[in-house]
């Protein structure tokens, strides 16, 4: 069964780790890469990302990409999203640290957090646009 609009946007914007799916060029399947991401609902999806990385270099050339969460209990479930390139802007130690925080707590975000704006400088936030959805729950717990 597919998800309302309230149900999609409110999965996203849990803490899920994404797939990353963006079109490799002439005879090749898209990148596939996991990836976190943030999102609340009504917002844009964004993902941080090596300013010179494969994958930046594949999203500026077809500018847009997809992301493909999902879980599979207490029933299985997912989202995908795909659209254009919003905007990319410099990244920053406090994006880093807000990305973090969905996935990590404590003196382990503390740790990451220090180490991405040390290690991580050349990252660069990427907004999406949504424009496709492709949802389901396909099990009903009860």
């Amino acid at each position: 069964m597919a998800l309302s609009r309230e149900e999609r946007e409110g999965f996203l914007a849990e803490p899920h780790v994404a797939a990353l799916g963006v079109a490799a060029g002439d005879n090749r399947g898209p990148l596939l890469v996991p990836i976190w991401y943030a999102y609340e609902p009504g917002g844009l999806p964004w993902i941080l990302t090596g300013a010179n990385s494969r994958k930046m270099r594949l999203i500026r050339a077809a500018d847009r990409f997809s992301l493909l969460v999902q879980r599979t209990s207490p029933t299985t479930r997912y989202v995908s999203v795909e659209g254009p390139v919003a905007d990319v802007a410099e990244g920053s130690g406090a994006l880093h640290r807000e990305m973090a925080g969905r996935y990590l707590s404590g003196e382990a975000l503390d740790t990451f957090a220090t180490w991405a704006e040390a290690e991580l400088a050349d990252h660069v936030v990427v907004r999406m646009r949504p424009e496709h959805w492709l949802t389901a729950d396909l099990g009903v717990v009860g």
